[in-house]
């Protein structure tokens, strides 16, 4: 199995950008789809972006698109969130996780770091 462990998260005005990383430990990063998931408070957990093993593939949702980058370095074991032009709907845990059948299915999870955008 993998352990993942994000960083990166914090307070930001409106406009701002911050730059998420996912360290990924155990068995190898890239025998892993990737993905970043978060959930605001009161909400249900909504998949940001992902990103197949090689990288070649990604998937955003509609309202990130053009925004956020998802990307990943497998030599490095580690899979980061470029996120641009945030905004306060933004704000929410964002998770880390990781699977082994589709792009958007996950059986491991990090232990999520807060993002705040302020208006």
């Amino acid at each position: 199995q993998v352990q993942l462990v994000e960083s990166g998260g914090g307070l930001v005005q409106a406009g701002g950008s911050l730059r998420l990383s996912c360290a990924a430990s155990g068995r190898t990063a890239s025998d892993y789809y990737m993905g970043w998931v978060r959930q605001a408070p009161g909400k249900e957990r909504e998949i940001v972006a992902a990103i197949a093993r090689s990288g070649a593939t990604t998937y955003y949702r509609d309202s990130v698109k053009g925004r956020f980058t998802i990307s990943r370095d497998n030599a490095k074991n580690t899979v980061y969130l470029q996120m641009n032009s945030l905004k306060p709907e933004d704000t929410a845990v964002y998770y880390c996780a990781a699977g082994l059948t589709t792009i958007v299915n996950y059986d491991y999870w990090g232990q999520g770091t807060q993002v705040t955008v302020s208006s």
